[in-house]
């Protein structure tokens, strides 16, 4: 554990010893294990940044990623972008130290005449030729029809596409869905002889990171609210910031993303209005927001897993944003509008992805999007639509809270009531499912098939949000904020962090995460806990002179994430809200706006912001002194008893707000190292038995049954009895304590467990040239082919069951896009569940796999049920809503 605060006059004192320099004169404001902030700048080891002016920053930060680029190059193969050559963890090794080309590597076989030289530091531009034998698998292909890889998956020749190369070293990545988009790690064979090659150039000069060494102020910022404090550094930093924000608007009066992302996204655009473009921007943050609305007067869910909705449900975090757009500007057509969207969309969603048991609702991690990221490898899209996410729940938890409240200003009282009921539904299935008492804050998720459990690690946003929107009661906010884990440079996305993948959510600090953190400190009176967030806004911005989208949680630099950009929108309003809503303590309310600040003594002193509107007036605010208890409040001189402004104030006004200077009492934080989890075993079945290898850094590890504990062992095999049903996993733990992910479920069940209906046997077969099936043939489902229809099935024995469908979606990638399948089960006119059917790879449709399961309750005898396309059942493509089914699977559940 690492200390968490260092006291200001500890600090100055031990500063001015040894260097002689005066407070308000370069001072240390803050300082961590890692770096410092002073008042003038920031200082990184041998990295400094320093503010010239309140117009110009300099910087001669240099990424260090590119100093000593290692010879030892670790690496895998993958066919179709998949993570398919051999089990995870296991991967070729080569010591690029001589030569320009690999041996020739075949496809599946460990490489095993390593060079097992000395590593060193690769030269500038080193290119090596890969080299990988193909040929076997061709074979097969041939002979066969299809490839087995080493997991059993079939991969039939009308799917073989592409090979590519991932790996640990730049250009190499381990983002396997990604991999198509960098043509340099996709290996070809010209000739035609099974030889596949790609020449890659390790350590390239165009790629060694460097920033702008300065920065200086060339846009009018006049329009805009003016800040001036005693800190020259924050003053620049704020002006920068307020200059990016200029930059992140396009010409067509909408928000650009970043400088790497163009175009509008709905949880980029949404968060970074919550923070402060509805106040600062309200016009563009109309028009952005109205881009991601479809002709249906539905929210927009953004590309993504499996072809996004139902896979990915955070679209709701619009309604939020359109709220405080309200709240920010009063216009009442802007209500009325976005209403009916928030109740359009929500409406869909109660029907989709709402969880009746657990209160929760379905879906992906809210902006963290990446699958193997934030999920374990074996997760496919199916189940992460089937996961119960902390963040996506306090965002549908926060947007029924909205749309209550619009409900009530447009006076649809019913509307109102019905919304505050769904949202403290939700609220009590957080709290219920998801809080960790020994931990002290909530966990990531729910996740599995037919026996969820709770991943513990911590999730950033999602902790922040529910004590921002109070889903968490007082004593678990303060609990949050103490208990979860930060690292030096800030409060990664996750925490503990995966092993094998590379840092982008993962391993990773994002600002404008951090600011919602900062928030939701100041909500819970933690000083340091603000203060540190602050001076992790703070240092990227002034070392890299730009918001950069994120960094590093190991060493702070942004070089080493997958992918980067400047100028991104929500981290530079996430800058400018810790100057507005910490500093000033705004908060926007439906008829006012209140003025609560939160000045750390290590920041006090005298603050203004001046040409500050709100609604229709403008504003000049001036806060003295430090803490967070206002000593008095005038409003044009005249002493007010409420800190707030009427929504019916006009013109412009002075506000003056003195705080009493006492000190603060809530200081505790959870300062630790950046702790990687063990990775999460791999497991079989064999008469009898479970078995999986030994993890590295395990001691002892957990074999679940049905979810539930039954074993703690130091072995690497159980005993797994075969009677009725049942899903065993193991969970690895290290000497610390941090667990891995839970394996893939390993279903141990009686033969008379499981019921297989051959679809075709009772609706017209499909008639294409896909492989893989089994029985006759399989059916299409599609917006003109088989949209709705019934099948029968017998059933032998009253009970619950788990149902799921056998399918093939070939209209995308596993990872981005929009046409991922939804349909809705029902018997006669009760609904029994929804089931999603995701993209599971461009034209890939001889691949087959599982939807979702839902659990529904079946007396004995014969069913007929129906898959019916309902009309909330659209995704976000709207033209293709289409998947081939195989068949349906009925797995008798030795209880609910």
């Amino acid at each position: 554990m690492k200390s968490s605060h260092y006291t200001l006059g500890f600090i100055l004192f031990c500063f001015a010893l040894a260097n002689g320099v005066q407070a308000q004169n370069g001072s240390v404001i803050w300082k961590t294990d890692a770096y410092s902030i002073h008042a003038d700048g920031v200082k990184q080891h041998k990295f400094a940044a320093k503010a010239v002016s309140p117009t110009e920053l300099t910087s001669n930060y240099q990424s260090p990623v590119n100093e000593s680029v290692s010879s030892g190059l670790i690496f895998k193969f993958s066919i179709n972008g998949k993570d398919n050559e051999m089990k995870s963890g296991v991967n070729h090794y080569y010591n690029f130290t001589t030569g320009n080309e690999t041996p020739l590597i075949r496809f599946g076989e460990l490489q095993k005449e390593k060079n097992t030289g000395k590593e060193v530091a690769l030269k500038p531009d080193s290119r090596l030729k890969v080299r990988l034998d193909m040929r076997d698998v061709l074979k097969e292909l041939k002979n066969k029809g299809y490839y087995t890889t080493f997991s059993g998956e079939k991969i039939f020749k009308e799917d073989f596409k592409n090979v590519y190369i991932a790996g640990a070293t730049a250009p190499m990545v381990w983002d396997f869905d990604n991999l198509y988009q960098r043509s340099e790690l996709q290996l070809r064979d010209e000739d035609g002889d099974g030889i596949y090659e790609t020449t890659l150039t390790f350590n390239a000069k165009k790629d060694q990171k460097k920033t702008e060494g300065t920065w200086q102020l060339t846009r009018d910022l006049s329009a805009f609210p003016q800040y001036k404090s005693d800190y020259v550094l924050t003053d620049a930093i704020y002006n920068l910031s307020t200059e990016e924000m200029l930059n992140a608007v396009e010409a067509d009066s909408t928000f650009r993303t970043g400088k790497e992302w163009a175009g509008v996204w709905t949880r980029d655009i949404s968060y970074s209005i919550i923070l402060s473009m509805a106040y600062l921007q309200p016009k563009v943050a109309m028009n952005s927001l109205m881009k991601k609305v479809n002709a249906n007067k539905r929210i927009i869910q953004d590309t993504g897993t499996g072809g996004a909705y139902p896979a990915s449900t955070d679209r709701m975090v619009w309604a939020i944003a359109a709220y405080e757009v309200y709240k920010a500007t009063g216009d009442k057509n802007w209500l009325q509008q976005s209403y009916t969207i928030v109740k359009n969309s929500i409406e869909d969603d109660l029907n989709v992805i709402y969880d009746k048991e657990t209160h929760l609702v379905r879906g992906e991690s809210s902006f963290l999007d990446w699958r193997e990221q934030t999920y374990p490898k074996w997760m496919q899209p199916a189940d992460i639509f089937e996961s119960e996410n902390l963040g996506t729940n306090a965002v549908h938890f926060q947007a029924n809270v909205v749309l209550a409240e619009m409900a009530t200003l447009l006076n649809f009282k019913d509307i109102a009531k019905k919304h505050k009921l769904i949202a403290a539904n939700i609220k009590m299935g957080i709290n219920e499912h998801l809080w960790l008492k020994d931990k002290g804050y909530y966990a990531q998720y729910l996740y599995g098939r037919n026996s969820k459990i709770v991943s513990p690690r911590a999730e950033a946003l999602g902790e922040a949000l529910c004590v921002l929107y109070g889903i968490a009661d007082l004593q678990k906010q303060q609990s949050i904020i103490a208990n979860t884990p930060v690292t030096d440079y800030g409060i990664s996305c996750i925490y503990p962090q995966i092993p094998n993948i590379p840092p982008y959510h993962n391993n990773a600090v994002w600002p404008f995460v951090q600011a919602y953190w900062g928030l939701a400190s100041a909500k819970t009176g933690n000083v340091t806990s603000v203060m540190e967030s602050m001076a992790a806004i703070i240092r990227p911005s002034a070392l890299f002179l730009t918001n950069k989208e994120n960094f590093v949680a190991d060493n702070g630099d942004f070089a080493g994430t997958q992918i980067n950009s400047s100028n991104m929108l929500w981290s530079l309003a996430g800058n400018l809200a810790m100057t507005h809503k910490i500093l000033f303590g705004m908060d926007f309310q439906a008829d006012k706006l209140v003025l609560r600040p939160f000045v750390p003594q290590e920041l006090k002193g005298t603050r203004t912001l001046s040409n500050f509107k709100y609604r229709e007036a403008i504003l000049e605010i001036t806060v003295e002194g430090y803490g967070n208890t206002i000593k008095s409040f005038t409003l044009d001189g005249k002493v007010v008893t409420s800190p707030e402004i009427s929504q019916s104030l006009k013109g412009p006004h002075t506000v003056k707000i003195v705080l009493d200077n006492m000190a603060f009492t809530n200081t505790k934080i959870n300062k630790r190292d950046n702790d990687f989890s063990p990775a999460a075993p791999s497991v079989t079945y064999t008469n009898g038995v479970l078995s999986w290898n030994p993890v590295e850094g395990a001691v002892n590890y957990s074999v679940l049954k049905n979810g539930k504990e039954i074993e703690k062992t130091a072995k690497t095999t159980a005993n797994a009895v075969k009677l009725g049903y049942a899903e065993y996993q193991v969970i690895a733990a290290d000497a610390k304590g941090v667990t891995s992910f839970a394996s893939e479920p390993i279903v141990v069940a009686e033969d008379k467990a499981t019921s297989i209906f051959e679809l075709e046997n009772s609706i017209g077969k499909a008639e294409y040239p896909y492989k893989g099936y089994s029985g006759n043939g399989f059916i299409e489902t599609s917006k003109t082919v088989n949209p709705t229809f019934d099948f029968s099935v017998a059933i032998g024995e009253t009970g619950w069951y788990a149902v799921d469908f056998h399918y093939a979606n070939g209209n995308g990638p596993t990872n981005t896009e929009n046409k991922c399948a939804i349909r809705t089960l029902k018997e006669g006119i009760t609904t029994l569940g929804t089931f999603v059917f995701p993209q599971r790879g461009v034209n890939e449709w001889s691949n087959w796999g599982f939807s979702n399961p839902v659990k529904v309750y079946l007396t004995a005898g014969k069913h007929v049920l129906t898959l019916k396309l309902e009309t909330f059942n659209e995704n976000m493509n709207v033209d293709i809503n289409q998947a081939m089914l195989d068949y349906i699977r009925i797995v008798k559940l030795d209880k609910k």
